[in-house]
């Protein structure tokens, strides 16, 4: 029997819909994604944590969910919000329906509203706290006033909550030991960026976000990657500290998504929360020296002000929907930043090339120090 279900948001807005999954309400961020594939990737990514997540495409479920499309060990958003119920599978690589996927990972979410009318909202007045309440009454006021209660995403560190909290190999290599050792710092990594670390025949190791830069040089790395993660930067101190330690060191370092703002953040910059931030996989980005465009990959609710940014930062990458910054390098210190996901799974790979560039900038160290 299906169960009537509200959508409330923290400015009094509501929606009326179907109930879907598990649980008598759920309480985060309502943000908008526009890819055309991927929900299960979506849904796994930890960048999502605390957030109920709006799928643009209207019909959500079609293909299944199978084992090896997952982003992390478990899903981290809150919640979804669907214009149709997810249907039966028809895909050859379906392992399981989408409603079986729900039920594994005690999601709630809610179906059958007007989602093309909630994410022109979110447009024009931004991101916000919403709360999906089942309910068979008049219970508005009720999901309103838990929406309000969340708060919002400002000052929320939460990577602690979805990164690892001890140190692991990501399938250990059988290649010869005159490969790269990458320590990647888990803010919330998805599985995407290990594989494409891999297939650059580099020892991956993954540590935990409270590893001090003592712990990260015990083991000998080449190369750091700092990864994705939710949250708000600002509130992570501690790894910006860290990183502050990790540039005497004269170790390559590659940010990505918050690791790409954490870098920005050490560097003496300041980050800054956007009306309803980059999610999708159709944003174009272009390379500020070579004015070519890539397509990319994007899941952030913060930005870069490229105003703060000091003295010996060059300027890599920028948005051509809004001109917020995308990417950096710096003119002494070996590191590489990028705001979207080169990984990019699923999503367009036109931007994956930044992890060749990643390895370039470690030959060339090596080389100096030969």
């Amino acid at each position: 029997m299906q169960k009537k279900a509200i959508l409330a948001l923290a400015d009094g807005t509501h929606f009326e819909g179907i109930a879907v999954g598990h649980g008598d309400q759920t309480v985060g961020e309502v943000v908008f994604n526009t890819a055309m594939t991927g929900y299960q990737e979506v849904l796994s990514d930890p960048s999502y944590a605390e957030q109920l997540i709006t799928f643009t495409t209207p019909h959500i479920g079609n293909v299944g969910t199978n084992a090896a499309d997952f982003e992390a060990n478990k899903v981290y958003a809150k919640g979804f919000i669907v214009r149709e119920l997810p249907t039966a599978p028809s895909s050859w690589r379906a392992q399981q329906s989408f409603m079986q996927f729900i039920d594994d990972y005690n999601l709630l979410g809610i179906a059958e509203i007007d989602t093309r009318a909630l994410v022109h909202h979110l447009r024009q007045y931004g991101a916000q706290a919403g709360c999906i309440l089942v309910s068979e009454g008049e219970d508005v006021m009720t999901a309103v006033a838990q929406a309000q209660a969340w708060g919002d995403m400002q000052g929320r560190a939460l990577i602690d909550t979805v990164a690892t909290q001890k140190t692991y190999a990501w399938q250990p290599s059988h290649h010869k030991t005159d490969q790269h050792t990458i320590v990647v710092v888990d803010f919330g990594v998805k599985q995407g960026i290990l594989r494409h670390l891999a297939a650059q025949k580099c020892n991956v190791i993954v540590v935990p976000p409270e590893s001090s830069a003592d712990d990260i040089l015990k083991l000998q790395p080449q190369g750091i990657v700092l990864s994705n993660g939710p949250g708000d930067p600002a509130a992570c101190l501690d790894a910006i500290k860290t990183i502050q330690h990790l540039f005497t060191q004269n170790i390559p370092l590659f940010g990505i998504c918050l690791g790409h703002q954490l870098l920005a953040l050490a560097l003496g910059a300041k980050t800054m929360k956007m009306k309803q931030g980059h999610h999708g996989a159709n944003h174009p980005v272009q390379d500020v020296l070579s004015k070519r465009v890539f397509i990319t990959s994007q899941n952030h609710g913060f930005a870069v002000d490229e105003a703060t940014l000091p003295q010996g930062v060059k300027v890599t990458h920028r948005s051509l929907f809004d001109n917020t910054l995308q990417g950096f390098s710096h003119q002494t210190l070996p590191l590489l930043a990028f705001q979207g996901h080169p990984e990019a799974s699923p999503g367009p790979n036109d931007i994956s090339i930044l992890f060749e560039q990643f390895i370039k900038l470690i030959n060339a160290g090596r080389m100096q120090h030969a």
